[in-house]
């Protein structure tokens, strides 16, 4: 039977959700719900860069690399214009099946392209083949030597985002369709959707949540805390410590993707902004503020400091300051500012000292009841 308190946190965070939408709709202050939408697609990738640190033990300096992955597959997808091919029987026969759509852009141009399910199904295999030929050699490497070769596949993917033609080079690519989830439902940054987009952000991440506690609680998350404590010891018991790295570090390279292509209709465009190592060093510093080990601390930490970076609320110096919060965290706090604490070894730690303090009471009792020679 699975015990139903490990999800007590969800419900919570569920009510919590809604409960700021109202404060947010009754205070006519529905424009903070941009930042936090935003704010929680970038939770997604804070989210699995926590599996893979706090639980596999491994840093990776190169998720910013598969967020852009994810978002400019999409974005190209959905903006190349194949108007100049429909008759060939390919594309028809794609158009058929409405793989391949055609709509208007903002400027009423008819563009005929992919339709965001089928691009968002190709940026997650994308990723997931990408991650995989990234990890199979990767993966192997320990340390610092494993933070390095993820920070140069990130600064490979920023090149080739800076360098392609295709992908817009510094500009990025504009004009991203909105991504109809439902014929009702669809992610779509415009004013008239902040409300129901908030809440798609919000599933998105509680999903991702509740995906994450059930691995963690699983026979693999068992798995992962042995390789995390000790690798040689979880080896020598008969722990494929290899395959269960590479899981995790395929897992959390398509919750990013998610994340990113998510975040690409959301805004409607993508930059090679989100591709810059500054980017995969605040969601290790993010992490590391949650606590490596801590997915409810991690997620907290990414909508609060993304919400005020994006505010404006650091200014100039947004990449500094996540640069000094990741400094101070490793040198004063290694564990994590928002650590959550072990309620069963405080709840053992209250009974022993309830059963001392009972103890001195009788014993004092004791005392003034015995008869005095």
């Amino acid at each position: 039977m699975i015990p139903l308190r490990r999800y007590w946190p969800v419900a919570a965070s569920a009510l919590a959700v809604v409960a700021l939408q109202v404060v947010l709709s009754l205070g006519n202050a529905t424009y903070y719900m941009t930042q936090i939408t935003m704010s929680a697609y970038y939770a997604l990738v804070v989210i699995g860069l926590c599996l893979l640190m706090g639980y596999a033990g491994q840093v990776s300096l190169g998720h910013a690399g598969f967020f852009a992955i994810g978002g400019y597959t999409v974005a190209y997808m959905t903006t190349v214009n194949l108007l100049a091919y429909r008759d060939v029987p390919l594309v028809r026969w794609l158009q058929s099946l409405h793989i391949v759509v055609q709509w208007q852009n903002l400027y009423g141009a008819e563009v005929l392209s992919f339709s965001p399910w089928p691009a968002f199904i190709a940026a997650l295999l994308l990723t997931g083949l990408i991650s995989l030929l990234i990890g199979v050699p990767v993966i192997r490497l320990k340390g610092h030597y494993l933070a390095m070769a993820t920070l140069g596949f990130g600064l490979i993917i920023y090149r080739i985002v800076l360098g392609t033609k295709s992908l817009g080079q510094a500009d990025g690519i504009s004009n991203v369709p909105p991504f109809h989830l439902l014929p009702w439902l669809e992610v779509n940054g415009r004013a008239p959707f902040r409300v129901q987009n908030y809440y798609i952000a919000w599933v998105a991440v509680l999903l991702a949540m509740v995906l994450a506690i059930n691995l963690v609680h699983s026979r693999v998350g068992r798995a992962l805390r042995s390789i995390h404590q000790n690798e040689e010891a979880a080896h020598s018991l008969g722990v494929n410590t290899y395959r269960y790295k590479l899981a995790v570090f395929i897992l959390s390279a398509l919750f990013a993707a998610v994340g990113g292509a998510l975040m690409t209709h959301y805004n409607g465009s993508i930059g090679p902004s989100e591709v810059t190592v500054m980017k995969s060093v605040r969601y290790v510093a993010i992490v590391a503020i949650g606590g490596m080990a801590n997915l409810w601390g991690a997620m907290i930490a990414a909508i609060l400091l993304n919400f005020l970076s994006l505010r404006g609320v650091f200014g100039t110096f947004d990449d500094a300051v996540f640069g000094a919060i990741l400094i101070a965290i490793m040198l004063f706090a290694p564990q994590g500012l928002l650590r959550m604490p072990k309620w069963h070894a405080v709840a053992s730690a209250g009974r022993a000292s309830a059963l001392a303090l009972q103890r001195v009471v009788r014993g004092r009792t004791t005392d003034t009841r015995r008869p005095h020679g």
